[in-house]
């Protein structure tokens, strides 16, 4: 996608140097457009934990390369294994809920074990983690395609007039690697010439919404407007809204899906206005092992500091801000559970779908048992 009119992704090796990465700093985003080098496990763990790096795809394809990284700086052949193993433990520990992470750590392991010296491991990994990115941008674009035709439907009855599509938090190219899962469908849709305008949820506490995905559709020339998270439900009621496209960062086989927190309630609102809900992802996002994802998904708790400050441009600097009073505790889950019931259907790289086990094994028939 496009950042001052010249095309990034969010994370790739550096020209120069192939022992190194380079990814975008989402923290310092939208006033501060900063490229980052990682060099080390270390430093890629802290990126992914700390969120310098997020988004379930992306996250998947950052650990993939720190699994290489790792390699770089491993010498001995006989603790390898272990030293493997240790180094995915510690990239796994970073985000438990985003199930791209653990496959692409996982596929990295699988992958290695074809080597036979330190250096063809090396290389190996290296290659994984560029064919991992590769087909996350390919599966979004697939994902574009598909998800472009529902809106090209509500615009055709809606004779052109723009389509109003409302988001929650950021599942674009910069979750995403290139071009978004939710946001594909958008990108897509307002590149073939069909009028769109997108509610950006501003996302608390961390206003990814706000901060990331009204950046990128600024940047792309996609007409939007920012709201407060809790204005979504007013807007469906006033028929303002057409659908709503969001992501995933653990989509369970029955079809319960786990996004950032705050989706549910959008999901409660969209089905008491009769709005289609629609939930864009990978495959790679689908948990095939588990099938009730309120009990079953891990949700991750963050920092209440999170919660309590704010950050933003004051004078010119970039500064965090104080909200509440200052000893009044927090509670900042990161995540919650919609379940399946109140999911229109899910846009995949293979196709549409229904939200049930049925249609997601009958769209991936490898994954029955």
């Amino acid at each position: 996608m496009q950042v001052k009119g010249k095309h990034y992704q969010a994370i790739w090796l550096k020209k120069e140097d192939p022992r190194i990465v380079q990814i975008i700093d989402q923290r310092a985003l939208p006033h501060e457009f900063i490229v980052e080098d990682l060099q080390t496990l270390e430093e890629t763990a802290r990126a992914i934990k700390e969120m310098h790096v997020r988004g379930a795809p992306l996250i998947g394809g950052t650990a993939a390369y720190g699994m290489y990284l790792a390699l770089l700086a491993m010498k001995d052949l006989a603790t390898l294994d272990l030293d493997l193993e240790n180094a995915a433990q510690q990239l796994k520990a970073t985000r438990p809920t985003a199930v791209d992470l653990e496959w692409a750590v996982n596929e990295q392991l699988k992958a290695i074990k074809k080597g036979k010296s330190i250096e063809d491991k090396t290389r190996i990994a290296l290659q994984k983690a560029q064919d991992i990115c590769a087909e996350s941008v390919a599966h979004c674009a697939n994902i574009g395609h598909y998800g472009m035709e529902i809106i090209k439907s509500v615009s055709q009855r809606k004779n052109g007039a723009p389509v109003n599509i409302l988001t929650h938090c950021n599942a674009g190219w910069l979750a995403c690697i290139d071009h978004g899962t939710a946001t594909a469908p958008m990108y897509a849709a307002h590149h073939a010439g069909i009028p769109i305008h997108v509610w950006v949820d501003e996302t608390r506490p961390r206003n990814q919404g706000a901060r990331l995905t009204a950046w990128e559709l600024l940047e792309e020339g996609v007409p939007h407007t920012i709201i407060a998270d809790n204005v979504g439900g007013h807007l469906m009621q006033h028929g303002l809204v057409d659908l709503v496209i969001v992501g995933s960062d653990r989509t369970t086989v029955t079809g319960d899906v786990a996004n950032k927190i705050g989706t549910y309630l959008k999901a409660l609102a969209a089905k008491d206005n009769n709005v289609p809900f629609y939930v864009a992802l990978p495959s790679t996002s689908f948990d095939w092992n588990i099938k009730d994802g309120i009990k079953e998904i891990p949700i991750e708790q963050r920092d209440a500091e999170e919660v309590k400050y704010i950050q933003g441009l004051v004078n010119g600097q970039v500064e965090k801000v104080l909200l509440t009073p200052e000893e009044s505790p927090a509670a900042n889950y990161a995540f919650d559970v919609t379940p399946a019931h109140l999911v229109s259907g899910l846009i995949t790289e293979r196709g549409m779908c229904a939200a049930n086990e049925d249609a997601i094994l009958d769209l991936f028939p490898e994954k029955k048992r």
